[in-house]
């Protein structure tokens, strides 16, 4: 409906997940540029992801934050383990 607010629901929607997972995932974040990027290339696997489950990504506002959460988990995750190592 408006083209003009679609960036603009896409970098809020990734702001909110990354928001979201950190709630969920305790942590002292990475700063604000870092928790920046994890969100973006969080946002990037959790599409990825669910592409490979047989999911397109056609949800909606609510489909794209579930899916930049789990993704966003997933790298903290992963994050995590490696800076233990």
């Amino acid at each position: 409906m408006w083209p003009e607010l679609g960036p603009a629901l896409l970098v809020s929607s990734i702001a909110l997940s990354y928001l979201l997972t950190g709630k969920i995932m305790k942590g002292a974040g990475y700063g604000v540029i870092g928790d920046i990027i994890l969100g973006i290339l969080g946002a990037v696997i959790g599409g990825f992801i669910m592409r490979q489950i047989g999911f397109a990504g056609q949800g909606g506002l609510i489909y794209t934050i579930l899916v930049a959460v789990g993704g966003a988990m997933v790298l903290t995750g992963v994050v995590r383990v490696l800076k233990r190592a």
